[in-house]
């Protein structure tokens, strides 16, 4: 589609499940980690236990925190998430130091070695930006993510980066989405959103006026242009 016709004119992504996933699975770290501070739990039962107390937690989010408080709150909540995980697993489990033990799983997590770029993300980013597209980050990822994006090389690809404590809101709240917009100073049905959850991704986004793409939907991000022109062919230029 030529540049004048253009009716997209940036992509923000998800991170977690859209460009990246963890190198293994959680209950395989928190296992794997426990082990060094005496606590020896599977981690099927680990990843399970996770995987409801994550579900059922309060979003990670803090209205009016300066960005240095939030980091702290934020911290705090992965705190209680993790030692939740354990008495869910297990109410017997004891660490010779719970502390240290979670001092590692939070550094864990925040660098470049717990996590694997997807196939095809690289090629479809570039090739975005082959076409003058914005690219941006929405996540409610915590703000380790703005160290995370540099050591994996994907810092530069993204004008915008947009998480809970820039906007005080999470997704779905349609709040996250508007701060976002304004940042990249677009109207949202300008926005295309990619993410791989149908309701925190791709219904969310759509309730806040931006075109959305189940991630799922595609072989590969490198599969991004062509389901663009797909988008762009059904829809009437502004």
């Amino acid at each position: 589609m030529g540049e004048a016709r253009r009716i997209i004119l940036a992509v923000v992504f998800d991170v977690v499940g859209t460009l990246l996933l963890p190198r293994e699975a959680v209950g395989e770290t928190y296992a794997r980690l426990a082990r060094e501070h005496g606590v020896a739990l599977s981690p099927a039962r680990l990843g399970d236990a996770f995987s409801r107390v994550f579900a059922a937690a309060k979003p990670n989010v803090y209205p009016g925190a300066t960005l240095a408080s939030a980091a702290e709150r934020e911290r705090d909540w992965w705190r209680d998430r993790v030692r939740e995980t354990f008495r869910a697993a297990d109410g017997m489990a004891r660490f010779d130091d719970f502390d240290a033990f979670f001092a590692r799983v939070f550094s864990h997590y925040a660098a470049a070695a717990a996590w694997r770029v997807l196939p095809g993300v690289e090629a479809g980013l570039d090739a975005l930006a082959a076409r003058g597209l914005r690219l941006g980050v929405l996540s409610n990822f915590d703000q380790r993510l703005r160290g995370l994006l540099p050591a994996l090389g994907l810092h530069e690809r993204f004008e915008v980066v947009t998480l809970p404590a820039d906007a005080g809101a999470a997704k779905p709240d349609s709040l996250i989405f508007d701060v976002c917009l304004k940042r990249f100073g677009l109207a949202a049905p300008r926005v295309l959103y990619v993410g791989d959850r149908a309701v925190e991704d791709v219904a969310a986004a759509r309730t806040a006026g931006l075109h959305a793409l189940d991630v799922g939907s595609l072989p590969d991000l490198s599969a991004l242009p062509a389901a663009i022109d797909r988008i762009e062919e059904g829809l009437t230029p502004a």
